[in-house]
């Protein structure tokens, strides 16, 4: 039973997703063929509309068909007419989703930074395209030394995403341990927590250099699944077991304004000694829940 659930949740994923694409693809090209930003602002506020709808098509089968256990705890004061920069830890494909169950029509559309290679997915790859997420490459240091053009690349697609965010209100995602949390993975860095890999300071510090005067706050968002080893094709068979989302909402510290992470180093070890902190917090409240 759990298998074949799995398979008519990927049936009704692939549906929705076929359906909503053939708008997306024709509002991509009239977006191509627009001249000037102006216009095209509007072509993007009607993608945005076809990815809203296509998330909300997928909540609806998925509360109804997978009925997810879920404890949503999340912060007042929450608007779609503000931006906001919203980080969590990642353990599964699932953690979209989930985030989606709670933020949706809460905040703003939301922003991902993707990896590059996605862009190759049918339909969704064309639709990080078109909505301007930023695309990315997972540099290790020595990939950086050795080609920092390519780091500089990853930059000035975060920059062009924040120069058009400040043209409407959008929510910035960011999984800040740029990968989902394996003990193997954790092992090989030799992270200092228990239930988490280390956090990247990089692109939410260049989020708040270059957008932090707009942002109506962080939410730092705690995802803990019961189950040890989450899957998304586990969410899909409805057998995932409960899952805590926790999101609490953070104000900008004026600091966080005044400085270059790239180019201040007093600054960059502040940062980092900030998220490295938040961190800490996050594992020590994930050790008691368990």
């Amino acid at each position: 039973m759990p298998t074949l659930r799995g398979l008519v949740s990927i049936l009704l994923l692939t549906f929705t997703t076929l359906a909503w694409g053939i708008p997306l693809i024709l509002l991509t090209l009239v977006k191509l063929m627009t001249p000037g930003r102006r216009l095209r602002r509007r072509v993007l506020t009607a993608l945005n509309w076809v990815a809203l709808n296509w998330v909300g098509s997928n909540l609806w089968w998925m509360r109804h068909w997978l009925r997810p256990r879920l404890e949503i705890t999340l912060p007042e004061g929450l608007s779609c007419d503000q931006w906001w920069l919203v980080i969590s830890n990642h353990r599964s494909w699932t953690d979209i989703f989930l985030l989606f169950f709670a933020l949706h029509r809460r905040i703003p559309m939301p922003h991902f930074f993707v990896k590059r290679q996605l862009i190759w997915i049918p339909i969704v790859g064309l639709a990080f395209w078109a909505m301007e997420f930023p695309m990315l490459r997972r540099l290790t240091r020595a990939q950086r030394e050795r080609n920092p053009q390519l780091a500089r690349r990853d930059r000035e697609a975060t920059e062009r995403m924040c120069r058009h965010a400040r043209e409407r209100p959008i929510a910035i995602y960011n999984f800040v341990e740029g990968t989902r949390f394996t003990t193997a993975k954790q092992a090989a860095q030799g992270a200092p927590y228990r239930h988490l890999l280390r956090p990247r300071a990089g692109g939410i510090a260049q989020v708040m250099g270059l957008l932090g005067d707009r942002l109506g706050g962080i939410l730092d968002v705690t995802l803990d699944y019961e189950n040890p080893a989450p899957s998304f094709w586990g969410f899909l068979c409805g057998r995932e077991g409960l899952v805590r989302l926790k999101a609490r909402h953070l104000a900008v510290p004026a600091w966080m304004l005044e400085g270059d992470y790239h180019d201040d180093t007093d600054y960059k070890e502040r940062f980092q000694s900030w998220l490295n902190a938040l961190w800490q917090d996050k594992d020590r409240r994930l050790d008691a829940s368990r």
